[in-house]
């Protein structure tokens, strides 16, 4: 038996992750609070942590792990930018992820919130709601005949740009890592990145966050993009500089941004905190604006995807108290 401390677990987790371990001796203890170095101690008996994107695995925090007896970092997400991998690996602590828990659940999201921001479908609902039914300030455009840009190709990109496709766009994409044949396959072009800019209608961001990628979109890229364009971003929020992104919207160059996550959403994004002031003034201006749509990180969150994570997290945990290897594509190295 392998007892797991799950942080920052939430109602589905419990519900998937229970459902998972059924027969198994995978023993889940699910804990709300986040991980981090003042908390990792509340993984004492727990030979495995199981994380999710805004717990803080450091250098500190994985030492106190490795001092109480935890082995294994199992992460319910594929981003692991939040676990020092190098300090994981000298301590001996295996890191492992669930790389492609649902790309659909991702792709199609972000199409959800492409079509909402370009349809205004939020303001338009919650007027009908109060019994207006004008059409004034709702008029949106087509995206057939547009142009797309998709920087990274990976799972997730792919899908999402099958899906454009199906809207008739153009494809236009970069990565450090073309796939020529997929690209000729479906009819998209691997540009520069800075063509990639000048060229789209929209921007759709599916690209994992490191240190070259930390603000990519920053005050020049927006500089670079058409007037007009829109940027839509499921992937990380410190991918873009949220300062930047404020710059490009009130000088009205930018159209509009679609996101399901934020730089600084530790703390915030996962809770309700209705009743409370926000305190993130960036966060704050950024929902001010009419021509931003923001979800709190749920692109992830189908019943598809959720089982995809229970499913990988269990059984390379099953793995871990086998002493087999962990399933193929899910084991993190420095």
């Amino acid at each position: 038996m392998i007892t797991v401390a799950v942080f920052d677990a939430k109602s589905y987790d419990r519900e998937y992750l229970t459902q998972a371990a059924l027969g198994t001796p995978v023993r889940y203890q699910f804990l709300e609070h986040r991980l981090s170095e003042a908390t990792a101690a509340t993984a004492a008996g727990a030979g495995a942590v199981c994380i999710f994107v805004n717990d803080r695995v450091d250098r500190a925090c994985l030492e106190k792990l490795q001092q109480i007896g935890v082995r294994l970092v199992a992460l319910r997400s594929a981003g692991f930018n939040n676990v020092d991998l190098a300090t994981a690996a000298a301590l001996g602590l295996a890191v492992v992820r669930v790389p492609a828990y649902s790309p659909y659940a991702v792709a199609e999201h972000t199409l959800a919130l492409l079509l909402a921001l370009n349809r205004r479908i939020p303001r338009a609902y919650n007027r009908v709601r109060e019994q207006n039914f004008s059409l004034g300030g709702l008029v949106g455009f087509d995206l057939h005949g547009k142009t797309v840009g998709l920087v990274g190709t990976g799972k997730i990109g792919k899908i999402t740009a099958s899906l454009f496709a199906g809207f008739g766009m153009r494809l236009v994409v970069s990565d450090a890592y073309p796939d020529q044949a997929w690209a000729a396959q479906i009819g998209a072009t691997y540009v520069p990145f800075e063509r990639l800019l000048a060229e789209s209608d929209i921007v759709s961001l599916h690209l994992p966050l490191t240190a070259q990628s930390r603000h990519l979109f920053n005050a020049a890229a927006f500089a670079s993009m058409k007037t007009g364009a829109y940027i839509v971003n499921t992937s990380r929020g410190a991918l873009i500089d949220s300062k930047a992104l404020i710059g490009a919207l009130k000088s009205g160059h930018l159209g509009g941004a679609a996101l399901d996550v934020y730089e600084e959403e530790e703390g915030v994004f996962f809770e309700d905190h209705s009743a409370e002031v926000l305190t993130d003034d960036t966060l704050a201006r950024l929902t001010t604006f009419p021509n931003v749509l923001i979800t709190a990180h749920q692109a992830f969150l189908t019943r598809e995807a959720l089982t995809a994570i229970a499913t990988v997290t269990t059984e390379n945990l099953i793995c871990l108290e086998a002493g087999r290897a962990f399933i193929d594509g899910t084991t993190v190295k420095a």
